[in-house]
């Protein structure tokens, strides 16, 4: 398998996670996917190309919410 396939599979893993749960901190969307720090930020990046996703900065925590 690509890695590019890798970072779509993290997407949709994230997309799924967020429309089941809601707006989610990154640290938990990291913990929660066990998918490596890497590859959770790679996903969240695709998924705010795609336009699919907010953040949400509240203080120091980072949020992602879908649109």
């Amino acid at each position: 398998m690509m890695y590019r396939d890798k970072i779509g599979q993290v997407a949709g893993k994230i997309w799924h996670f967020l429309n089941e749960h809601g707006t989610t901190t990154v640290a938990k969307l990291k913990k929660e996917l066990e998918a490596g720090d890497a590859l959770c930020m790679q996903g969240i990046g695709w998924l705010a190309k795609e336009d699919k996703i907010d953040f949400v900065e509240k203080g120091k925590s980072l949020s992602v919410k879908l649109r």
